[in-house]
């Protein structure tokens, strides 16, 4: 693929192919669906996240329309996500809004940077145990996050973030609990689940927050809403304008733009690739994280915050049958609809119809049955997950990839040490038995982690002298250190008057062995195992 196929936005592509009548008609119930969904949770994730629900909108209606326009995944959905919900409500409450806005204004260079620089691909290398364990811990502490709402509970103070502080907290409230907030959080969860199961194809999300809204509405119950707490939603979107910028701002804004910035990569590619999984497609990563970046720019200047691929809305727009990115521009088209003309309704909606649609999501994206499974499957694939879980949980985000990601790092450079091995030829060769010649071949990648305990089977193999030949003929790859140690070997060779043969090596790994100094006289290079013998080996007997 070129450079300017692998940046081309799938919007192109797609109209490339032909775009008709039909495929608007697809895209446009398609992007209605999405956008029914998107409805609630965008406000839900902004309340979870200390902002205010129309900075939800804003995110999804900016971000979600760049995302589908300019995006390298023809069905993305972008827009706020559950994931993020710890790393803004922390931003939140150590820089305030302002910084948040900066955060993500600044994030969104950084993912264009990553995608120019063609570093997308390598997001995929991040260790499945590490996506599902912190999957895991987001979908443990957003729910933590929705037991004040949930219960209707009353802290005397702010509600801590730290896990640990914060169920003490909310367990020493357990006598403030409202039962109208808890019935309307049982009956939104139950409607929603309930017609998963027997109506699929209906918004239940929508159709739980409509009905108890209503319920709370016609009975006056006594529990908080979205006006009540946060005032009535604006009509429109504000104007566009350049985040506030300082120094001091701007340092303590950078972390979090770098932490947005890995998590939004790690999650919109992930949900690409769902994407891809579900419609046989393939996705263009670095176009996509060019758009993310564009998206989290624009989504700031207009007040959003964090935008990223999501897998749940993603999924939606596939089986919905969208054709192509028209469907998410649309979506964002619709949602703004919405804002435009029922902004005042979004008054009416209880904190805990939308605290219970967050503890589905949470227990939707807990991914149970694959963590269960890793955590049995082996002890290195066990402590990688579990690692990654409880350092989200009760740590940071980041540090629970970065650790997870490197457990999973050391463990592969393990199993592939223990993989390379040297082995003698077959026994059964005539011409080992004359004494002059022994040849050894070498399997296995032959890296830093190998070259120790390879090299020092080598080593005691090479103490006697004569022809020592390697064959590297089932060797795919070989790192400066692996060539140093043959450098050494022959070093070695030569001064106990033998000869080190190398045979079979392709030409990258003839390359590397040759930029190590392996070269004639030092060794001798021959295309074969049996040139060699032939050449080095005397006659039986």
């Amino acid at each position: 693929m070129s450079i300017v196929d692998e940046f081309t936005p799938k919007t192109i592509t797609v109209f490339r192919e032909g775009y008709g009548a039909a495929d608007l008609r697809a895209d446009a119930l398609a992007g209605l669906t999405v956008a029914i969904v998107a409805l609630p949770l965008s406000m839900a994730i902004a309340i979870a996240s200390g902002v205010g629900p129309e900075r939800g909108l804003y995110t999804a209606i900016i971000g979600g329309f760049l995302v589908s326009a300019l995006g390298g995944s023809r069905f993305q959905i972008g827009g706020p996500a559950g994931a993020f919900i710890v790393l803004v409500s922390a931003c939140v409450m150590q820089i305030g809004v302002p910084g948040l806005i900066l955060a993500t204004f600044l994030s969104g260079f950084i993912l264009m940077a990553v995608g120019a620089l063609r570093l997308g691909s390598y997001v995929k290398f991040i260790p499945y145990p590490v996506t599902v364990g912190f999957t895991a811990g987001i979908a443990v502490i957003i729910l933590a996050s929705q037991v004040r709402d949930l219960f209707g509970l009353t802290l005397p103070g702010a509600e801590p973030a730290e896990i640990v502080h914060k169920v003490q907290a909310l367990w020493a409230a357990r006598g403030t609990v409202t039962p109208a907030a808890l019935g309307l959080a049982v009956a939104t969860i139950a409607i929603i689940q309930g017609l998963k199961r027997w109506r699929p194809h209906w918004p239940g999300m929508l159709i739980a927050i409509a009905a108890t809204a209503l319920a709370a509405w016609a009975l006056a119950l006594p529990v908080d809403t979205i006006g009540s707490r946060f005032g009535a939603l604006p009509r429109t979107p504000p104007a566009p304008q350049l985040p506030q910028m300082d120094h001091a701002l701007l340092l303590a804004a950078l972390p979090y733009a770098v932490s947005f910035a890995l998590l939004g990569a790690i999650e919109s590619l992930l949900s690409a690739v769902v994407a891809d999984g579900m419609s046989g497609r393939r996705h263009r990563s670095n176009a996509e994280l060019v758009a993310q970046g564009a998206a989290n720019i624009g989504s700031a200047l207009f007040g959003g915050f964090c935008v990223t691929g999501t897998i749940a809305r993603t999924a939606t727009n596939v089986r919905a049958g969208s054709r192509g990115p028209v469907s998410g521009m649309l979506h964002a088209l619709f949602v703004l609809l919405v804002l435009l003309v029922a902004a005042p309704l979004a008054g009416f909606i209880p904190l805990a119809a939308l605290a219970g649609v967050l503890a589905v999501v949470a227990w939707n994206m807990a991914e149970k049955a694959e963590f269960w499974a890793l955590v049995r499957a082996s002890r290195a694939d066990a402590a990688i997950v579990l690692v990654t879980f409880l350092l989200v949980v009760f740590r940071d985000l980041t540090e629970g990839i970065v650790a997870g990601a490197a457990i999973g790092g050391a463990v592969f450079i393990r199993r592939m040490s223990e993989a390379a091995r040297v082995e003698p030829d077959a026994p059964e060769t005539p011409v080992l038995q004359s004494g002059d010649a022994i040849v050894y071949r070498l399997h296995g990648a032959y890296f830093f982690g190998a070259a120790a305990t390879v090299g020092a089977v080598l080593d005691s193999i090479a103490d006697r002298p004569g022809a020592f030949i390697l064959d590297f003929s089932d060797v795919p790859f070989v790192d400066s250190s692996g060539a140093r140690s043959f450098e050494l070997l022959a070093r070695k060779m030569e001064r106990t008057g033998g000869h080190l043969v190398l045979t079979g090596a392709s030409p990258e790994v003839r390359r590397n062995l040759l930029a190590q100094g392996l070269r004639e006289p030092h060794v001798r290079w021959r295309a074969s195992v049996t040139d060699a013998l032939a050449e080095f080996s005397a006659p039986a007997g």
